[in-house]
């Protein structure tokens, strides 16, 4: 119950707004998704921690090692993330999450995306990974719809961290141009209303997450600049009314 509470507190600080989401699903969910979603931030954080590659590896790479012990199904390194973790993760899971851990590798570096496609890779097996993870504890999902909600979302997540991104020396987009990114959002919206419109109502509690994801690319689409200057984002009313919704229609 501790380390439970504990993988709360790291998503409350570090993820706030998937902290409400999750905050908004049943006890059990909450056991599920609250690990899960902590060995995301923790996983996610670790290429900015230090600026030397190597140990951006080896901290990878702790995690990776972290995996192989819950799989292997023996004895698995006391932690606070890891062993609620544990308890809960299945094989398949923690194959999705492997690749999501070798996918952050591609924070390490500045060279940013050498093409569209690898850029939609990067999303595919982090934002993609983690949510068809979460969506495998909620029966047999639609894959593909499951990861079309989780690209919508992903992009829409990421070009609100872009400024972030290009502040620490990075580049993040392949085309920053406002027509381009305007492309972006509007094919990641495409994506999201089609997988929404696919995905089965025992899938919402794995994709409650999800929840700003439209809003936020309706503001791309209307307005690209945003992006650049940093002010894509729901006010805290809107957001708690957007989540409220979300939930009582046990929708994404």
């Amino acid at each position: 119950m501790a380390d439970w509470h504990a993988c709360a507190a790291l998503v409350e600080k570090g993820d706030p707004d998937r902290f409400m989401a999750v905050m908004s699903c049943d006890v059990a969910a909450r056991a599920r998704l609250f690990p899960l979603f902590a060995f995301n931030l923790e996983v996610a954080r670790a290429p900015w921690m230090t600026q030397e590659p190597m140990i951006a590896e080896m901290r990878l790479q702790w995690w990776r090692d972290a995996l192989a012990e819950i799989a292997a199904g023996g004895l698995v390194r006391r932690h606070e993330v890891v062993t609620p973790l544990a308890l809960v993760l299945t094989p398949a899971q923690g194959a999705l999450l492997d690749g999501l851990i070798d996918a952050r590798r591609q924070d390490i570096g500045r060279e940013g995306f050498a093409s569209e496609s690898e850029f939609e890779a990067y999303i595919e097996a982090t934002s993609g990974n983690l949510l068809y993870a979460a969506a495998l504890w909620y029966g047999a999902p639609d894959e593909a719809a499951v990861r079309d909600v989780a690209y919508g979302a992903g992009v829409a997540h990421y070009l609100v961290a872009v400024p972030e991104l290009e502040a620490r020396g990075h580049r993040p987009l392949v085309d920053g141009r406002p027509e381009a990114v305007r492309a972006l959002a509007a094919a990641a919206l495409e994506r999201l209303r089609r997988g929404r419109a696919a995905v089965s109502p025992a899938q919402s509690v794995a994709l409650r997450s999800t929840w700003q994801a439209e809003a936020l690319l309706k503001q791309v689409t209307a307005d690209p600049g945003r992006v650049a200057r940093g002010s894509l984002g729901l006010s805290d009313a809107g957001k708690r009314a957007r989540l409220i919704w979300r939930a009582l229609r046990s929708g994404v």
